[in-house]
C-alpha cells in the first residue's frame, strides 16, 4: 500500500478548537455538578448568583474553566465575523486566530484588572469584586450561545450573516439581562457615587468596546 498525503482543510483546526473548548465546561460539570446546573438556569433563576457571589468570587476553578471556554468561543466567533467581512487574503493568514485569541485574552484580563483596581481607588473592593463576578458570569453564560453559533457557522450555515446577527442579538440580550440585574442590585451604591459610576461606565465599559471595534475594522 502506498502512503497517501492528507491535506487538512480549514475546518479541521476549527473542529479541534471546538472540541478542546468543550472540555472546559464538561470538566466543570464533572467536578462541580450541582453548581453547574445552578449556572445553567442563570437567566431564569438567580440562585447561582445568590449562592456564589460572596462565597468564592472570581478566582475559583469553576469560574476559570468557564472563562477559558468563553474566551475560546468568543475568539472563534470573532474569527467567523472576520472571515465573512474581511478580504480572502487576510482570512487565509494562519496567525489570525492566535492573534485574535491573544487579543481577546489580554482585553478581558486588562479590563477585569482595571475594574478591580477601581475598587481599591474607591475603597469598595468587595463590591467591585461582586459586580465584576456577576458581569463575567453572564458573559460566560452567553458564550454557550456563541459555541452553538460557531458550530452552525462552521458546518451548517457557513459564513451566514443572518446566523451571525442572530447570535449577536442573543449574546447581547443575555448580557443586558446581566447588566440590569447588577444595576438593580447595586442601585443604592451607584446612586451614592453616580458621577464616578458614569466615569467608570465610559472609561471601562464603552471605551474598550469602541477600541475593540476599531481594531476589528
Amino acid at each position: 500500500m502506498e502512503p497517501i498525503a492528507r491535506t487538512f482543510s480549514q475546518n479541521d483546526w476549527i473542529t479541534i478548537t471546538l472540541m478542546v473548548s468543550l472540555l472546559f465546561p464538561l470538566t466543570a460539570k464533572s467536578i462541580y455538578y450541582s453548581r453547574f446546573f445552578s449556572f445553567i438556569i442563570l437567566p431564569f433563576n438567580s440562585k447561582y448568583l445568590t449562592m456564589y457571589t460572596k462565597k468564592e468570587k472570581l478566582f475559583n476553578w469553576f469560574h476559570i474553566l468557564l472563562s477559558v471556554f468563553q474566551i475560546i468561543n468568543t475568539t472563534l466567533f470573532i474569527f467567523f465575523i472576520w472571515r465573512v467581512y474581511m478580504p480572502l487574503s487576510q482570512v487565509k493568514n494562519p496567525f489570525i486566530f492566535p492573534l485574535l485569541l491573544a487579543g481577546v485574552f489580554l482585553f478581558l484580563s486588562a479590563k477585569t484588572m482595571a475594574q478591580l483596581f477601581n475598587g481599591f481607588i474607591f475603597n469598595s473592593y468587595n463590591i467591585f469584586n461582586e459586580l465584576v463576578f456577576k458581569k463575567l458570569t453572564y458573559l460566560n453564560y452567553s458564550s454557550f450561545v456563541l459555541f452553538i453559533a460557531n458550530i452552525l457557522l462552521a458546518y451548517v450555515f457557513i459564513d451566514s450573516k443572518i446566523a451571525i446577527s442572530i447570535a449577536l442579538i442573543l449574546f447581547l440580550v443575555i448580557n443586558i439581562i446581566g447588566w440590569v440585574t447588577v444595576l438593580r442590585n447595586y442601585q443604592n451604591f451607584i446612586s451614592s457615587y453616580f458621577f464616578y459610576f458614569i466615569l467608570y461606565l465610559c472609561a471601562l465599559e464603552i471605551a474598550p468596546l469602541v477600541i475593540m471595534g476599531s481594531f476589528l475594522k
